[in-house]
């Protein structure tokens, strides 16, 4: 089993582990993101999986699983819309950060110190697969984006923001977000480690998913928020792949098991 961990990246993260929640603190890009983020995953789910996401609990029954889950800034609001949702993280000091916001909060999430790998070498498996701005921080990401898929189960949903490799994600993301605005710790993203969208096409293919959506996520510095972008993907972007496989072939077998 391959481990696509960079120790250098994991340090950056538990150096900062304990502002997850401070809305004005290191994370704070990530607070500012997270509607645009939440609106994205939540229609891709709904679509993919027939949901109406006007229910109390659109997401019931669905098994979500968030990698590089952080301190839960996704998968509290996906275990308040039913799901059951499995929090991984290679960053130790996250997790009880994130557990401790969890039980404040009253909801259930299973949280885990672990990887990609070794959740997919356990044999877990999930019918959507979170994979937010994690993929431009491993070592190599056709072994990690592997390993995403194997989590997946027959027709599974995999989610995976990150940022483009050009002149302005170079100004925008680093320029301005950690030597100017100082959003972020100096050095916290590479600009060598950035993915253009074409490649991460072909590297989701590369894994065994289909692409099937692409948007950008797009920042107004006028009206200082986010929106969704059907065509400008030239800083952070998001794109939503399918695993092979029937999910109602699998959904039926597992019916007529129980």
């Amino acid at each position: 089993m391959s481990v696509t961990v960079d120790p250098s990246e994991i340090a950056k993260f538990e150096a900062m582990s304990a502002e997850w929640w401070d809305p004005h603190g290191k994370f704070k890009p990530l607070h500012m993101m997270n509607p645009v983020r939440l609106d994205y995953i939540t229609k891709q789910v709904a679509g993919e999986f027939s949901r109406d996401l006007n229910a109390d609990r659109p997401f019931e029954g669905l098994r979500i699983v968030d990698i590089g889950c952080g301190g839960g800034l996704l998968c509290e609001p996906m275990a308040r819309l039913g799901a059951i949702v499995v929090g991984v993280d290679a960053a130790e000091r996250n997790i009880p950060v994130a557990q401790l916001h969890a039980e404040q909060e009253g909801i259930d999430i299973d949280y885990r110190h672990t990887t990609a790998e070794a959740l997919a070498a356990s044999g877990e498996r999930f019918d959507v697969v979170l994979n937010m701005e994690v993929v431009e921080h491993v070592a190599d990401p056709l072994a990690y984006l592997t390993a995403c898929r194997e989590l997946l189960k027959p027709g599974g949903l995999h989610l995976c923001s990150t940022l483009n490799r050009n002149a302005k994600s170079f100004a925008m993301a680093i320029v301005g977000a950690e030597w100017v605005m100082r959003w972020l710790p100096k050095g916290t993203h590479e600009w060598s480690k950035f993915i253009t969208p074409d490649e991460l096409y072909d590297l989701l293919r590369q894994a065994g998913m289909t692409p099937v959506d692409r948007k950008g996520y797009v920042f107004n510095p006028v009206s200082w928020s986010w929106r969704i972008s059907e065509r400008d993907l030239s800083v952070n972007y998001v794109t939503a792949a399918l695993a092979p496989g029937d999910r109602a072939m699998e959904e039926q077998g597992a019916g007529e098991q129980a």
